[in-house]
């Protein structure tokens, strides 16, 4: 087949390449950059049997036809005669990647672990590399499954694994601002074998986490799929671990698997994570993720942990890429809810005064916080890439 494959830079040379090993005949279109691949117009000269593009593309691109194959699509028939066993596949607006480990510390053997914080071999925890959680990357992570694979992926799933989870209710505007992400994963999803959907998503055929799972404080309650029981964590009283943790909870029924195992579930770094430095606590909440919500919960969760009112809040935006950016009229705002005693700012566009101070990135805004803070906590709520 003769085949078009639009979007080179999220994961469209990976697809061209493996659609290429089986045998097609493929040109590849960098849409955004124009700078690899064919040209626009040479595409347009040229006629395809199909033609495979991102859910994110404006749906007005002249390359964009009514009968394109989405990325996710595409992958998924990619895998179809190799898929590893379970396959579960992860996707959200917030809270993919906490679900994916939550899920990883439950899964029995060997397998893989890819998502945004890199794609490790499990149980042993080696990191193979770091890619994007583009649906093209499941490729090299489902080749290297010798056991079952977890994958989170953005906007969407392939529908080629055992189950699709959704992490998030949450929507926002892609493709040039006409298409709801929403939407899309969940066009996605309606194509799996089996769905478990947050709260607020409703899916036909799809297992419902909140009719599944129940929290009281500490403790998390699940019956599922025939598995009944509790485990007690402290991280179910946090917002950013609470729902991960259901979905995770009721995805293991699905799975078969008693999820007791969660309560030595331990949280990430860069997301809840907290340690003591030289007497100070420090609350890590960095991450591709923050927002003004998650950067209040971490400062309710230091006061909590430290019983001291002081933070130093370490605040900024270093990595415009991610899909929900943190703009600078957030940040303030952030700022104002959580009333620290000393503010570090990080990134460019920060000017100091008075309690506030400025720094070019996390390593160095953390640095900074700890030669001010002698008292109280320090809060990392800087948004990027870990």
């Amino acid at each position: 087949m003769r085949l078009l494959v639009l979007d080179t830079i999220h994961g469209g040379a990976e697809i061209a390449a493996a659609l290429r090993s089986r045998g097609h005949e493929v040109d590849a279109v960098d849409v955004y950059r124009g700078e690899g691949g064919i040209s626009v117009s040479e595409a347009l000269a040229r006629e395809y049997d199909c033609v495979t593009a991102p859910v994110h593309l404006d749906p007005d691109h002249p390359l964009l036809r009514p009968d394109a194959v989405s990325h996710h699509e595409a992958v998924g028939m990619l895998l179809r005669d190799a898929v590893p066993s379970p396959m579960i596949e992860v996707t959200g607006a917030r809270g993919k990647t906490t679900t994916a480990h939550a899920l990883a510390h439950l899964m029995p053997g060997a397998g893989i672990l890819h998502t945004s914080a890199g794609t490790r071999r499990c149980p042993d925890g080696e990191v193979l590399w770091r890619r994007s959680i583009t649906p093209a990357s499941v490729i090299p992570a489902a080749e290297a499954a010798g056991g079952w694979l977890i994958a989170e992926e953005s906007l969407g799933v392939t529908a080629a694994g055992d189950v699709a989870v959704l992490t998030s209710a949450d929507d926002y505007r892609i493709a040039a601002g006409k298409k709801s992400a929403l939407a899309e994963k969940c066009r996605s999803l309606s194509r799996a074998k089996t769905v478990v959907v947050p709260p607020g998503v409703t899916l036909p055929g799809a297992v419902r986490a909140e009719e599944a799972v129940s929290f009281a404080g500490m403790i998390c309650r699940y019956d599922c799929c025939g598995i009944a029981g509790a485990f007690a964590n402290p991280l179910c009283t946090l917002a950013g671990y609470k729902t991960p943790l259901m979905m995770a909870a009721a995805t293991a029924c699905v799975l078969g698997i008693d999820p007791a195992p969660l309560a030595d579930f331990a949280a990430l770094p860069g997301r809840m994570a907290s340690r003591v430095e030289d007497g100070v606590l420090i609350v890590d909440n960095a991450n591709s993720g923050t927002n003004v919500a998650t950067t209040v919960e971490a400062a309710r969760y230091a006061r909590s942990l430290s019983g001291e009112e002081r933070i130093t809040l370490v605040i900024g935006v270093l990595s415009q890429t991610v899909c929900e950016g943190f703009p600078a009229a957030e940040v303030e705002r952030a700022v104002a809810l959580v009333r620290p005693d000393r503010v570090v700012y990080t990134g460019s566009d920060w000017t100091a005064s008075g309690r506030s101070h400025t720094a070019a990135d996390l390593a160095e805004g953390l640095a900074l916080a700890r030669s001010l803070t002698d008292d109280g906590s320090i809060v990392l709520a800087v948004k990027t890439w870990r």
